[in-house]
């Protein structure tokens, strides 16, 4: 299966769009018409630029406008065809992909239309040409792809095929079963494309808010086995319009657009059992068994400070790195590793992003095999110098220019603890206030990066994503979405917005990039960790009167509760008989903060409460000295 890009999916010059599908290791691309209309040069100079670099002009697209047009503009289409046709064959391309009517000037009859496409067939023909035939959502009558199909058939002509776009198909909730039984050999083009769920018009929902698959919520799974079922074999392509994508870097999106592909055919091989040809054979996501360790890049000074709030919060020193200045804090089996570097990775990050999360290790099965998936999905390896006998971890670049660590129980990466670490005489167990695991990790992020970071984990590790949703915070609105693995081990919350006043907005400020906003720590009695972390002086995050108020008014509560929750400002939430209890520390230095949370049979995340815990932050951020009544 030959897979390509086409040219309306990146942002730039068509020099520039060149290169970044180059780069991102695509071999095919269609050429959209607009792209090479604005090209300050010959059709025949793109070509041999094209060629050049290592690509093919599968598709020249789109012609419109095409069937069941009256005299005199039906001759008119014609003549338009034949000066496509021109410039297709400079351009070295053989394939002109034809959308449904939208004029209103059309005519409905199908026999005309098949009629059209039979000409058009003997005229490509002549040329040793093709035409390729795309039932638009919106067409004015043919908007279906069974209608489209229909055409075609009827056309019965060789040089006349069917174009298959996976957004038109699935945005109209079209029946997969017909798609089934169309014959392979008369599918020249597959164009793919996702998007989320929106009630909106076809046109503004296609033009706006396509995106990658993998990335939206229609079943693209499932038309890809519909076409799986056909024996198809041919031409695979992305056509996506995104406002997001033409702003970003074409390189990026180039390499996302490639990562979904080989995510997508990965998986259709999985479930059918059988190679698609021409895609590698990649090793399965990483099954990620929990978050090996946290590390963070500081300074000295910073360090100091915040050494003494994890032993506030019941981590004890658990190990100090034998040849670097890197301390392991524990408790029960969260490990936070604190890096004062003065060369190397982490004081770079630290000098860029100033005191932040700088990595995060996953415990998976298979470390090197997830390495392996990380290359083949175009995701950057990393590595720096490891002294002998110490530990290699493998690495990939993350968010922010952050790393990715993989640890496995395979090899020594199980024991890189007691490999790379001395333990110091009079090292704590680390249970001091209870709390026992990571139950997740916030990153903020760029809201055009979303759907970026989105791929790279759904690509990479054996996580689902949970549905989009917009939280209120006094400076905008944050996109939040979740992506977790089935067994709760790893849970990752993306938040981004495009208002500048919010707190992840101001949080990328600071940070000068993306990163690591909060850690939630796990306790199996938030009350009883509360206590102690007020005795040993750690701030939390207070939280209005009014809240409890409107709680007590929602939520049937026991006798007592609502006033312990009150008094230790925790935050509660119910789903069913789930119940999720939540608490916050004040920011430290550069807008961190930790959360604390006890689960009760509950799997979300206290959506609920995050407008007031963002209003709690604001006030608190901008009125500091202000005690709460």
């Amino acid at each position: 299966m030959q897979t390509a890009i086409a040219t309306v999916c990146l942002a730039g010059t068509l020099n520039e769009k060149l290169e970044a599908m180059a780069a991102a290791r695509f071999k095919g691309v269609e050429i959209f018409e607009n792209d090479l209309l604005s090209f300050d040069g010959t059709p025949a100079q793109v070509g041999r630029r094209i060629r050049d670099l290592g690509l093919e002009a599968v598709t020249f697209q789109p012609f419109r406008d095409f069937e069941g047009m009256p005299e005199p503009r039906r001759s008119k289409a014609f003549s338009r065809a034949e000066r496509k046709f021109d410039l297709m064959q400079e351009l070295g391309c053989d394939l002109l992909m034809v959308c449904s009517n939208v004029s209103p000037d059309s005519l409905p009859e199908i026999d005309r239309a098949a009629a059209d496409f039979h000409e058009l067939g003997e005229r490509a023909a002549a040329r040793g040409l093709r035409v390729a035939f795309e039932a638009l959502a919106w067409g004015r009558h043919v908007n279906h792809y069974r209608q489209s199909w229909d055409v075609v058939r009827r056309a019965d002509h060789p040089a006349v095929g069917l174009v298959l776009d996976s957004f038109h198909v699935l945005a109209r909730r079209s029946d997969l079963a017909p798609l089934r039984d169309i014959p392979k050999d008369r599918i020249f083009l597959v164009q793919m494309a996702d998007a989320p769920k929106l009630d909106m018009d076809y046109l503004s929902w296609s033009r706006h808010y396509r995106c990658f698959p993998g990335q939206g919520e229609l079943p693209v799974a499932d038309f890809m086995d519909a076409l799986n079922a056909t024996g198809f074999d041919g031409l695979l392509s992305l056509e996506i319009f995104n406002d997001s994508f033409r702003a970003g870097s074409a390189r990026s999106v180039a390499v996302d657009g490639q990562r979904s592909l080989l995510f997508m055919l990965d998986e259709l091989q999985r479930r059918t059992g059988r190679p698609v040809a021409g895609v590698p054979n990649l090793p399965p996501r990483a099954h990620c068994r929990g978050i090996d360790f946290v590390e963070f890049a500081m300074d000295e000074t910073a360090a100091a400070k915040f050494e003494q709030t994890l032993a506030a919060l019941g981590f004890a020193n658990a190990g100090v790195h034998k040849s670097k200045a890197v301390t392991r804090w524990r408790q029960g089996g969260i490990n936070i590793v604190v890096n004062c570097e003065k060369e190397g990775f982490a004081h770079s990050y630290n000098i860029t992003h100033g005191s932040a999360v700088c990595a995060l290790a996953l415990k998976v099965d298979d470390a090197g095999a997830a390495l392996a998936r990380a290359g083949e999905l175009l995701d950057q390896p990393f590595r720096q110098l490891v002294r002998s006998g110490e530990v290699y971890i493998p690495a990939v670049r993350g968010l922010g220019g952050s790393l990715l660590y993989f640890t496995d129980d395979r090899t020594d990466l199980g024991r890189h603890w007691e490999i790379d670490f001395d333990v110091p005489p009079r090292a704590g167990d680390g249970a001091g206030a209870g709390l026992t695991a990571v139950d997740h990790v916030a990153q903020s992020m760029h809201y055009e990066e979303m759907l970026t970071w989105l791929l790279f984990y759904m690509s990479l590790i054996e996580v689902h994503k949970t549905p989009v949703e917009d939280v209120l915070d006094p400076g905008g609105v944050v996109r939040s979405q979740v992506v977790e693995s089935e067994n709760g081990a790893l849970r990752l919350v993306l938040n981004a917005s495009q208002s500048q006043h919010t707190l992840a907005s101001r949080f990328l400020n600071d940070l000068f990039g993306s990163g690591i906003q909060h850690i939630a720590l796990a306790t199996d009695d938030i009350f009883s960790t509360v206590e102690r972390l007020r005795t040993a002086g750690v701030e939390l995050l207070p939280i209005p009167e009014n809240y409890y108020d409107d709680l007590d008014a929602r939520i049937d509560l026991a006798p007592g509760a609502l006033e312990r929750l009150r008094a230790n400002n925790v935050l509660y939430d119910r789903q069913g008989a789930g119940e999720y209890f939540q608490v916050y520390t004040k920011d430290f230095d550069g807008g961190f903060f930790f959360e604390i949370v006890q689960r009760r049979g509950y799997a979300g995340f206290g959506s609920a409460n995050a407008p007031i815990r963002l209003a709690a932050q604001t006030r608190l951020a901008r009125h500091p000295a202000i005690p709460r009544r």
